[in-house]
């Protein structure tokens, strides 16, 4: 996880207050309900993360999500969003109540016998981690207000359990339906600034040939790279040979990597994947994210246009934009969701 910038400025006792009573330093306008009200800002400094003073003039929406796995054993968590924007980007400012960071992202781990071997959760019946995975969060965008059924239903509407897998597929109920995904990975693009700038269309699911359904990525590049076994041992290493779970980290950046050298004790983790950055489309979303006291804090930033298809366009500030929020904790697809849309307008 990336390393906070700036100690986080409230506490969780804090937070949670604030996250039931709504209050903030100054008189707000009233707006209305499940709607996040944008406030125009001359600059931001995400490095600032909730410390920004232009945090204190926007009013933050409560959210509250449920029935994922983990958040120590609810399965739900609470937090609030803020948003602001200046004259091309619009930044997002997200807290949430999460008990524990999960970072050990499938580590390699070395056994008593000298072997190495990749922890997984012996519950996973595939793609179904929830021991040894990351803490995640996303946004789903409706783009154009495309998505039959988003407004009774929020990003509910785009997701379709069973059909051959654990926690089911995620598409859009017909063609010309577009979904903005913003797919917050703690491990994998985190630590490298980004956020994964995915989409979802009405791709239907197919074990063989369409196995994600209608979530797509927006570059061919991927998030991240596995690091192979080699004679039973891992590829490669992070350059400073820091076990993970003793001051080293879980992932390695790309270009960073040295030949292994096994000079590991029994019990001792190393990184599983390469972590290669984003580009292009895939690129556009930026995050500075910290985790204190059980409260994460992140603050999202993306240009009001882009021009993709593929991406939702604030280019009327007079609209309103739907979009769901979602929280994974240590999970790799059960994430706790809400039961309303909720909306963004720019004041």
């Amino acid at each position: 996880m990336m390393k906070s910038r700036l100690n986080l400025t409230l506490t969780a006792a804090a937070f949670a207050a604030l996250a039931l009573t709504g209050c903030n330093s100054v008189v707000q306008e009233k707006v209305a309900p499940n709607t996040l009200a944008a406030v125009k800002a001359t600059a931001v400094n995400p490095a600032a993360l909730a410390a920004d003073p232009v945090w204190a003039k926007a009013q933050g929406l409560n959210v509250e999500v449920n029935d994922g796995a983990n958040f120590g054993g609810t399965g739900k968590t609470t937090g609030t969003i803020k948003a602001a924007y200046t004259a091309d980007t619009l930044y997002m400012l997200v807290q949430y109540k999460d008990p524990t960071n999960s970072v050990r992202r499938g580590p390699y781990q070395k056994q008593a016998d000298g072997s190495w071997k990749q922890l997984k959760d012996p519950a996973n019946k595939g793609g179904d981690d929830n021991m040894f995975y990351e803490d995640k969060w996303a946004l789903l965008w409706n783009i154009n207000n495309s998505i039959k059924g988003f407004d009774e239903q929020g990003c509910a509407a785009t997701c379709h359990l069973g059909q051959g897998k654990p926690y089911g597929n995620k598409y859009t109920p017909g063609p010309g339906q577009l979904g903005d995904i913003w797919h917050v990975k703690g491990q994998r693009t985190v630590p490298v600034g980004f956020v994964d700038d995915q989409y979802v269309d009405d791709t239907r699911y197919d074990a063989q040939k369409v196995p994600n359904a209608g979530r797509k990525n927006e570059d061919a590049q991927g998030d991240y790279t596995p690091i192979k076994l080699v004679n039973g041992k891992p590829e490669f290493m992070n350059p400073d040979a820091k076990p993970a779970n003793a001051g080293g980290t879980y992932g390695i950046k790309k270009g960073t990597e040295v030949p292994f050298a096994d000079n590991f004790k029994a019990g001792d983790e190393v990184a599983s994947f390469f972590m290669n950055g984003l580009k292009g489309d895939r690129a556009d979303v930026k995050i500075v994210e910290t985790w204190s006291n059980g409260v994460r804090t992140a603050v999202v930033s993306r240009k009001l246009v882009t021009g993709s298809k593929f991406d939702v366009q604030f280019a009327d500030l007079k609209a309103k934009y739907g979009f769901g929020f979602a929280a994974f904790d240590n999970a790799q697809v059960r994430h706790a969701t809400g039961d309303d849309p909720l909306y963004l307008v720019f004041k």
